[in-house]
C-alpha cells in the first residue's frame, strides 16, 4: 500500500508541474489581447477607468467637483493610469511565472534574473506586436516600464514562493533533507 501511495503522489507531482504554468500563460494571453486592441479602443478603456477612479475619488473624499473638473481631471490623469496598468499587468505575469521557475528549482537571484529577462522578452515582443495594431505604436519606455512592474512581480513571487515553503509546505522541505 505504500508504494501504490508514492506512485499515485509521484504521478501527480509529474503531472501538476507543469500545470503551474497554466496561470502565467492566461495573463500572457491577457496583455497580448489587450494590445490587440486598436488605438482608439485602448484609449477609451483606459479612459473609461481613470474617470471611474476620479469620481470615485470625488465621492470619497467630497470635493464636489462638476462634470468638466472631472473631463479635466480625467484627461490629466489617463496616461499615468495606463502605465500603472502596464505595470501592474506584468508584475502579474512575473508573479505567476516566478512562483513554478520556484516549484522546479531556481532559486534566489537566479529566479528573480530569469522571471525579469522573459518578461522582459515578451514586453519586447508585445510592443513589436502592437505594431501591427490600428493606432498603436511601439514604445522603449513602455518595455522599461513592464521591466519594472517585471521586476516587483519576480521580487514578490520570490517573497511569497520562500514564505510558502518556510510555513505552508515546510514539512515537504523537511523531507527533501
Amino acid at each position: 500500500m505504500k508504494y501504490i501511495w508514492l506512485f499515485i503522489k509521484k504521478t501527480l507531482r509529474l503531472l501538476l508541474k507543469p500545470l503551474s504554468f497554466v496561470p502565467a500563460i492566461l495573463v500572457a494571453c491577457m496583455i497580448f489581447s489587450f494590445s490587440a486592441d486598436n488605438g482608439i479602443q485602448s484609449t477609451e478603456e483606459s479612459l473609461t477607468v481613470t474617470r471611474r477612479i476620479v469620481v470615485e475619488y470625488n465621492e470619497r473624499f467630497e470635493k464636489g467637483w462638476d462634470e468638466g473638473q472631472i473631463s479635466i481631471y480625467t484627461w490629466r490623469l489617463e496616461r499615468y493610469v495606463r502605465k500603472a496598468a502596464h505595470m501592474a499587468e506584468y508584475c502579474l505575469l512575473a508573479i505567476t511565472l516566478s512562483i513554478p521557475l520556484y516549484v522546479y528549482g531556481l532559486r534566489g537571484f537566479p529566479l528573480i534574473v530569469v522571471t525579469v529577462g522573459i518578461c522582459a522578452a515578451y514586453a519586447c515582443t508585445d510592443e513589436y506586436h502592437q505594431l501591427y495594431s490600428a493606432g498603436r505604436t511601439a514604445s522603449g519606455r513602455d518595455v522599461l516600464i513592464d521591466s519594472g512592474g517585471a521586476l516587483i512581480g519576480a521580487l514578490t513571487g520570490r517573497f511569497v514562493s520562500w514564505l510558502g515553503s518556510a510555513t505552508i509546505f515546510r514539512p515537504l522541505r523537511m523531507k527533501k533533507r
